[in-house]
């Protein structure tokens, strides 16, 4: 199962999350990915390098107490609404969360 580290100590705001995540989730694209809520989503659903749509995967945030301070309650809430999946969208995430 593919393993992704979000590192809240390499970030401090939602731009430099968004790096982060291309950095650690998307190889070989010919494009850059938008840094919004919904481009995260589309990588979050595979096929953009790293996983398939439905491969099930788990994403470990490290520094994740930084990262919500840095980041605020409600964007927080938003990013981990999306990880989380509660429409079942098509992908299998699993999240451990390391303060």
């Amino acid at each position: 199962m593919q393993t992704y580290i979000i590192d809240g100590s390499k970030f401090s705001d939602f731009e430099g999350f968004c790096c982060e995540i291309d950095r650690i989730m998307t190889k070989g694209l010919s494009f850059k990915t938008s840094h919004n809520l919904n481009a995260f989503r589309d990588i979050l659903y595979g096929g953009l390098g790293c996983h398939e749509p439905e491969e099930p995967f788990v994403i470990k945030w490290l520094h994740y107490e930084k990262s919500r301070a840095d980041l605020g309650d409600i964007l927080i809430l938003a990013i981990l609404d999306n990880i989380t999946d509660h429409d079942n969208s098509g992908y299998d995430c699993k999240l451990e969360i390391y303060r």
